[in-house]
């Protein structure tokens, strides 16, 4: 993989990260139908995981006041009682509690999902379905519940929205910000919530890949990973602002949309066998 090669695919990663439309995918997508780095299933998972680093550090940077009043908050309070609890300490257990289902099913499909579920049907398929069903919860849901309304069972229904993630095409935002509508919040504090999820998962499958991998990467790709992963940052940081404020009066249909393009252009190209 060139350097330019990986430049292009943490732009992409950076872009479609924190939209509900799926990074993993449009990185698949790209590498497979441009031929962008022609790397096997299982490096493609690596280097996908690697780059997303980047993007998770973003939203760390992003949320940076807020991780460090949860941490004090939740170092001061996490054994007391739940109803003693700031409201803080409480995100913290949230995060912790909401991100057991993709670690447990992650490591419990690890083998089928690095190598199995990356196939290009599958990912036009849950592109499509997991749009519309997106688009279904921005529609009916009541969307009048604040981040500050979370509780242990939207916490725990949040993480298994972000667990469906684990089937390319679904997107991790995507998965628990349509379970977030559904549950009745809004849309800015689902997608506020997903973000802050995301960071112990995404970081954790990152470092635990590129700790995996990095040993038997040659050079010129270990290189191009971390030129990807620094792009993947600056463009990730830029997509939060963006998207928390369009979040305050758009809709997810833009993204619905896009997904259900992208996912029937890439169904018509693999019956015709164009790829």
């Amino acid at each position: 993989m060139s350097p330019l090669e990986a430049i292009i695919l943490g732009f992409i990663q950076g872009i479609t990260e924190f939209l509900p439309i799926s990074s993993s995918a449009h990185v698949q997508i790209a590498q497979e139908v441009f031929g962008l780095g022609a790397l096997g299933k299982a490096q493609l998972t690596a280097f996908i995981a690697t780059i997303q680093i980047g993007t998770e550090l973003a939203v760390v940077t992003y949320f940076a006041k807020t991780i460090i009043e949860i941490l004090r908050s939740w170092f001061r309070d996490a054994l007391k009682p739940w109803k003693s609890q700031a409201s803080d300490s409480k995100m913290g257990w949230l995060v912790i509690i909401g991100t057991l289902p993709i670690v447990i099913f992650g490591l419990a499909f690890q083998d089928y999902i690095e190598v199995e579920l990356r196939e290009l049907w599958i990912i036009a398929v849950a592109l499509i379905g997991f749009g519309l069903l997106l688009g279904l919860a921005d529609r009916i849901g009541k969307k009048t519940r604040s981040i500050r309304e979370l509780d242990l069972k939207a916490g725990v229904a949040f993480g298994l929205g972000q667990a469906l993630a684990l089937i390319p095409g679904v997107s991790r935002s995507g998965g628990s910000i349509t379970v977030g509508l559904l549950l009745g919040f809004s849309r800015e504090a689902a997608a506020r919530y997903s973000f802050l999820l995301a960071i112990p998962a995404v970081l954790g499958s990152g470092v635990f890949q590129f700790l995996q991998s990095y040993q038997d990467l040659p050079a010129d790709l270990l290189a191009a990973t971390i030129a990807a992963t620094v792009v993947s940052f600056v463009v990730g940081y830029a997509v939060i602002a963006w998207l928390l404020r369009y979040l305050t009066k758009g809709s997810y249909l833009p993204f619905v949309i896009w997904r259900v393009g992208v996912g029937t252009a890439l169904l018509l190209a693999l019956g015709l066998r164009a790829l």
